[in-house]
């Protein structure tokens, strides 16, 4: 399966934080105000309203000296409780784990592949728990023992308990990661063969059309492939899967790289795999350069260097030209600097099929060394432990640690694994409609795929089920989109990590939910009675 970003859309990303966040302020208050009536009659709203401007005041003048204390009391308190222990399990994986990663028989990607993962998933599986323990049980724990009645009854805000509690957290979980990383990268760079180069590729993606047999555009063949994102172009026709490469800079040559895939109706000659062709085109201009035929390599990658200047020759006039590739064949785009390259991918095999998709072919930029794409991959895990301790202290700042740690793990497994399901609901492509239709479609014995019959009773279910996508929406930018926080795979399949595609919306949702986090967990802890019960 190949990799496929998307780029992220910073003003729109904002807009929604702008409109959730507002919306949940609001509700906040109103819910706040109507509580108030029958503990402070009219009065109520007024001092609803006096305790928000205080907190917003208090928000506003916090004391660095007294979040670092407490930050630094919470690191200290972490460390006594053995967080650090970790790297005895870490430490005898890392011991054996040679054993069975190795593989002699192993393409070197693979070996390499399989090293990156390790260390990841070693990381991950050692450091997040960890952190999410110590940060659901901390405010709980000193509530108990009565540790913090001692600090509030010193000039410490509630807001600068929150976060410094997040900020000593958090320290714990950098140091912890900052060991672990370092002895991971070191034990790949000992695992690695020595004849194996590590680095990371530095793609550029294009937008991607189809041409159907006829030459018209159209959609690929569906030969029942798992992989949903991935089109097949008819062997021997005029289809052909279309590329639309922004060029950002001039270069002398452009290195041109695919992993495509095969799908064969009969078997043919095994020794050769399906033929394939470039095309460069500028229809403006009625330009089609053919580059030379290759055949794909259906387990690796397929490179191609392609001169700035190309000499080909006319299939009707046998005229030979000379083009260039930015004066010629770049037609006008507002994505790259210098227009984009329109490039035409076709399968010259007769009654075979070669599988597309948009991240299976990019022009290849200079490669980047290993180390700059491992720190970033290491970014993206130390993102999703500030996510999971701000999580972590906001719970445990309004319920007990078991609750706490419930909730918190909830919220990740959510944010991890539900955000494609959500998206589907919300989109409309999710079969069998929202929560009141898939109900009646049980009842009923009904397919999800079936029409429902038009009366009143599935009119009112679909009304309902509209009206609850506008809270589902809420609940969807409430839950963090953890998604994006895992950079490994990129690293292990010999990419570098996308800015605009990874790195900028993991660092807009840790980011985006610090606000809301402290925000929570300032009011609840100073509305929770501190007593233990």
């Amino acid at each position: 399966m190949s990799l496929q970003p998307v780029d992220f859309n910073l003003l729109i990303g904002a807009t929604q934080w702008v409109i959730v966040f507002g919306s949940f302020i609001g509700v906040f208050l109103l819910v706040a105000m109507a509580t108030s009536f029958p503990m402070y009659g009219l009065a109520g709203p007024g001092r609803v309203v006096a305790g928000a401007l205080h907190g917003l005041g208090e928000f506003l003048s916090p004391s660095p000296r007294r979040v670092y204390a407490i930050a630094m009391l919470t690191y200290k308190e972490s460390i006594r409780k053995k967080a650090l222990l970790v790297f005895v399990v870490f430490a005898v994986l890392f011991m054996f784990a040679s054993w069975f990663l190795a593989n002699p028989s192993d393409r070197p990607d693979m070996q390499v592949r399989n090293y990156v993962a390790f260390v990841f998933i070693a990381i991950n599986m050692l450091v997040l728990p960890v952190v999410l323990l110590l940060s659901c049980w901390g405010l709980p724990e000193d509530i108990r023992i009565r540790s913090l009645h001692t600090v509030v009854t010193k000039p410490v805000r509630r807001n600068e308990v929150v976060l410094g509690r997040i900020l000593g957290f958090a320290s714990v979980g950098t140091l912890i990661l900052l060991i672990m990383s370092t002895v991971g990268y070191v034990w790949i760079q000992r695992q690695v063969s020595s004849d194996v180069d590590l680095f990371c590729r530095v793609p550029v993606y294009g937008d991607v059309t189809m041409i159907d047999r006829t030459g018209n555009p159209g959609l690929g063949v569906n030969v029942g492939d798992i992989d949903e994102t991935r089109s097949f172009i008819e062997g021997g026709t005029r289809a052909a899967g279309v590329w639309t490469f922004p060029l950002n800079e001039k270069a002398d040559t452009i290195r041109l790289e695919s992993r495509f895939e095969a799908f064969r109706t009969f078997k043919g000659n095994m020794d050769r795999s399906l033929r394939v062709r470039y095309v460069l085109v500028n229809e403006a201009k009625s330009l089609r350069v053919p580059l030379p035929t290759f055949e794909v390599d259906e387990f690796g990658t397929n490179e191609t260097e392609v001169a700035r200047k190309q000499t080909w020759t006319d299939e009707q006039t046998l005229k030979t030209n000379e083009v260039d590739i930015y004066d010629d064949l770049a037609v006008t785009s507002d994505k790259g600097t210098y227009g984009a390259l329109v490039v035409h991918v076709q399968c010259l095999d007769r009654s075979q099929y070669l599988g597309v998709s948009q991240g299976d072919f990019f022009i290849r930029l200079p490669d980047r060394s290993f180390a700059t794409g491992y720190i970033k991959a290491v970014i993206g895990v130390w993102l999703k432990i500030l996510v999971i301790v701000m999580a972590g202290v906001t719970a445990s700042c309004f319920v007990k640690w078991p609750v706490a740690t419930l909730l918190s793990f909830s919220v990740i497994v959510i944010g991890q694994v539900a955000r494609g399901f959500l998206d589907k609901i919300l989109s409309g492509k999710q079969a069998g409609g929202g929560a009141a239709e898939s109900v009646y479609r049980l009842l009923t014995h009904m397919n999800d795929t079936a029409t429902l019959p038009e009366n009143p009773l599935t009119s009112t279910l679909q009304l309902f089920d509209h009206g609850l996508q506008h809270g589902l929406w809420m609940v969807k930018f409430m839950i963090p989109d953890l998604t994006s926080f895992g950079m490994s795979d990129w690293v292990a399949r010999g990419f570098d990590v996308p800015w605009q595609g990874v790195m900028l919306p993991s660092l807009a949702v840790t980011f985006g939910y610090f606000l809301p986090c402290l925000l929570l967990g300032y009011f609840s802890l100073s509305l929770r009675e501190l007593e233990a019960k």
